[in-house]
């Protein structure tokens, strides 16, 4: 966005296009997440975490600029016992897979996640995303000094999307029943 501070894109102000496209896509993500949430019996997410609280879907206008959308599964969020699966869209960056796990929950398989392509994040703060993916807060390896530094315990991993509706939920619940097997 370093554009020249008195120059106005009048192209840009008059493309009647461009928001509407980009509703659409933003539309067409949104059922895709909710489908994905939709699939999860609530059972099953308890079998999972006995606190489990469900699914819950939500977006903003304003990660760095970008618009971005949110499904967290599970959702306790306590950083000594909790457990939450959180798929991050960020229009412009990606689609990621986050898991935070509580210091002592006793389903924590740190070395599995690392051997499945997982990064242990190294932020201040779980959601600090710009931190973690833009400015690569995250170590393949951690160590137990990572672990022992850090206030919380977060992975996350990019997913690979191709460009169907389907293929793209299909892409999403193969990395979760991945990530689902994992913490069985």
């Amino acid at each position: 966005m370093a554009e020249e501070s008195n120059y106005l894109d009048l192209d840009l102000w008059l493309d009647q296009d461009i928001i509407p496209r980009q509703n659409r896509l933003k539309a067409k993500f949104w059922e895709i997440l909710a489908e994905v949430g939709n699939s999860f019996e609530p059972e099953k997410l308890q079998d999972i975490h006995s606190r489990s609280r469900g699914v819950k879907l939500s977006k903003g206008n304003d990660l760095l600029g970008y618009p971005y959308q949110v499904l967290d599964i599970i959702r306790d969020f306590d950083l000594t016992n909790g457990l939450n699966i959180r798929i991050l869209n960020w229009f412009g960056h990606g689609l990621f897979l986050f898991v935070q796990i509580g210091k002592n929950n006793p389903k924590a398989p740190f070395q599995e996640l690392s051997e499945n392509k997982w990064v242990f994040d190294q932020s201040s703060s779980p959601w600090d995303y710009p931190e973690i993916l833009l400015n690569n807060a995250f170590t393949n390896s951690p160590t137990v000094s990572d672990f022992e530094k850090s206030t919380f315990y977060q992975w996350h991993k990019c997913i690979q999307i191709s460009g169907e509706k389907t293929t793209i939920e299909d892409e999403i619940m193969d990395e979760l029943k991945k990530l689902i097997f994992l913490l069985s």
